[in-house]
Order: C-alpha cells, then structure tokens, then sequence
C-alpha cells in the first residue's frame, strides 16, 4: 500500500509539466472563444486526443495511479486552463467511473473505449442521474427500467436533466429505478449503446458558467437495452435487491445506489477541478497586484489586498491538501470513516467560489469585464457548490457520517 505523500515523483512531476503546457498553450488562449460561443470545443478535444490526454489509456493510468494522486494532479492543471473546456475534456471520465464503480470486467472492458473513440473518431460519454424533480433528493427518481423476461431487454422511460455531453454522446450512463419501493436503493445503471432508439437530446442549457460544456436533457421513450447492458448483471442486482428488502424489515445497514456509488468516487476529482479554477484566479490577482500601481506603488504593497491574497493562497493549499488524502485514501482502499470525500469537495468547492470573487475584486473595474479572465473563472466557480452533490449535500454527507445517521 502506497504511503500519503506530497512530494510528486519523477513521473507524475512530469506528467504535471505536460499538462500545465497544454493547459497554457492550447486551452487558455481558446478559452473566451469557446466561453462566448457555448459550444462544445471539438478541436481542443481533438487536439487533446491527439496528444494521448483525451484517452482511456491516459485516463485509465492516472485514475490507477497507485499513490491516488495522479488523477486529481491532472484534473487540476487542465481545469487551470479553463473550467469549461476542462469539463468537456474531463466529462466523460464521470460515465466512465460509472461503469468502474458498478460493472463486470467484461463491461469495463467493452463500454469505456467506446467512450473515448480513437485520435480519428473522437467520441463522448454522458452519465444521467439527476432528474427534473430528482436532483438532491436521489429517491424522487421517476426514470423507470422495468425487465422484459422474454426477450432479456430493459426498456426505460423517463427523463434526464443537467447531463454533461448528454444527447451528443456515443455512449450514455443512465441511473433508473428498477424497485420504486426500495427508494433510492432500489435504483441500477444501464448502459445505452449508440445509435439507440428512443433516446434524444431535450433541451440544452444557456449557462452562467462552464459555457464551453455541453449540459442538455437526455429523454428516454421506449428504450430497449439488452440485458447484458445493466451495469453488474442481473443476479448481482436481484441480491442487492433482495438484501436491501430484507434489511428495509429489519432496519439493518443501508446499501448505497448506483449514482452514489459513482459520486464518491469522483468527488475527490471535481474538488481537484476546483482547485485548478481557484488556483488560476489567484495566480491571476497575484500577478495584477503586483504590476498595478496606484498612489505611487503596487497595489501589493498595501496590506489589505496583501492580506486577501496570503488567505487566498493559504485556503487554495488546504483545498488541494483535503483532496489528495481523499483521493490516495480511495486509491489505497482505505474507507471514507468521515466523509473524506464529501470534505474534500465541499471545501474545494467553497473556497473556488471566494478565491475567484476576491480575484474579481482585486482587480477591480478590470476584473469585471470580460478583457480579463477572472470573470469567466467566477463565473465558472460558481458550479463546484452545486453539482455533484451541493454543499448542503456534502454537509449533511458528512454530518450524518460523524453521528451515524444512514445517508439516504
């Protein structure tokens, strides 16, 4: 078992340098383009492909990394770049941690290099979870797969909202309730092939931030998956399902669902995300408080902009520090006994949206228009407490872990 460390070796130093150039070189100055267009960026993804970043091998090596480090560096220095062409870099390693965290072998195998495609057919996956109605509160879902014995299919129904790349993707994650009666345990993923029917991109959504990523409704009428498209197969889900039964008599231990299954396990990367935007916008005070002059002298020099900008640096620090020692814990199979991950996206996420609104005001009338790019950063910060579980929702994670409490 690796031991936590902060020292990056070697490699992963690196790894990191490759990525801060490409972050620099390609994304940051494509950055507003794709902002104002609100446009899936396709040649930054293509690019990016061709560089070996946009692949599951690349992906599949840092999310492997034996000391858990690898993914969440990464995360951070793309998301550095920019926040929304990082999300449409990053987007489909959702989906594809949805079919880590809850399929076969065979299924991993098959699916995950459908999502990414090759350097001449790049390719996209969407995870859909939350619902209209159903976003906080997992066992409002409506989405239901009921199982045609007859012919081994599931056929679902239902609507999906908030979906990064959904309707574009080649490759869709659905989480559908198969046992209304069971709440939120009573809930599976599926995987939807391409091209199949019944599925269709509803609407897509003008957003403050982030503009660069695709976010859509995906619909689901009358869709057919073969059987073997349920994510851990249908014997696995009958004894879950049957123990989640038993234990709803008994009041015994809760069973986690299938998209709670997918959020631990990425809640350490969208705080890492987090720390890449809050680090960029800091970076970018920093700099200006150092050239701009006002009364005679930097603006550094005074203490109060001097003040902001030692606890900008100091919580950005303890940000990333919360999401390393999550993510070597869950890399090292060590249990989340306080909600370490919850811990680690709830203060990344926080301290994202302060840091890039003292960025704008460190800058000023200047931080306030689109001639810098603070603005987008706040703009784009704004997601971390809301997405993937928002801060209320890390709280309650995290408070219901310290009392005992079940997290339903």
């Amino acid at each position: 078992m690796a031991e936590f460390t902060m020292e990056l070796n070697d490699e992963q130093k690196e790894v990191r340098d490759w990525l801060h150039g490409f972050a620099a070189d390609v994304i940051r100055p494509a950055a507003a383009e794709w902002d104002e267009r609100e446009e899936t960026p396709w040649p930054i993804i293509q690019e990016a492909s061709k560089l070996g970043i946009y692949s599951l091998d690349f992906y599949a090596q840092q999310f492997f990394d034996p000391t858990g480090l690898g993914i969440v560096m990464a995360t951070e220095e793309i998301f550095w770049g920019d926040a929304g062409i990082g999300l449409s870099i990053m987007g489909t390693g959702l989906a594809a941690v949805g079919v880590l965290a809850n399929g076969t072998e065979e299924q991993i195998g098959t699916w995950i290099p459908q999502m990414y495609g090759d350097v001449n057919d790049v390719k996209l996956a969407a995870f859909c979870s939350s619902e209209p109605d159903a976003g906080s509160d997992v066992a409002a879902m409506r989405t239901r797969a009921v199982y045609d014995e007859a012919k081994d299919e599931w056929v679902l129904n239902g609507t999906k909202t908030w979906a990064t790349n959904g309707g574009i993707a080649n490759v869709h994650v659905v989480v559908a309730v198969v046992d209304a009666e069971l709440g939120s345990k009573g809930h599976a993923s599926f995987i939807i092939p391409p091209n199949t029917p019944g599925l269709s991109q509803g609407q897509k959504f003008k957003k403050h931030g982030i503009r660069a990523s695709h976010t859509a409704e995906v619909v689901l009428e009358d869709v057919r998956v073969p059987g073997h498209c349920l994510l851990g197969g249908k014997e696995k889900l009958d004894e879950r399902l049957a123990r989640a039964r038993e234990r709803a008599k008994t009041g015994g231990e809760r069973v986690k669902n299938a998209a709670m299954a997918t959020f631990e396990a990425s809640r350490p990367a969208v705080g890492a995300m987090a720390v890449g935007t809050a680090r960029a916008a800091y970076e970018e005070a920093l700099e200006y408080a150092k050239t701009r002059t006002q009364f005679g002298r930097p603006i550094i020099d005074n203490q109060g902009i001097a003040f902001q900008l030692a606890d900008m640096r100091t919580q950005i620090d303890a940000a990333r520090l919360l999401v390393w020692r999550a993510s070597w814990m869950a890399s090292t199979g060590k249990k989340f006994e306080s909600a370490e991950g919850s811990m680690s996206k709830l203060y990344a996420s926080e301290v994202a949206k302060k840091v890039t609104a003292q960025a704008v005001q460190i800058l000023g009338g200047n931080g306030f228009t689109r001639e810098y790019p603070v603005e987008r950063m706040h703009r784009d910060a704004a997601i971390y407490t809301i997405f993937e579980g928002t801060s209320e929702i890390q709280r309650l994670v995290i408070a219901r872990t310290l009392s005992g409490m079940p997290i339903r």
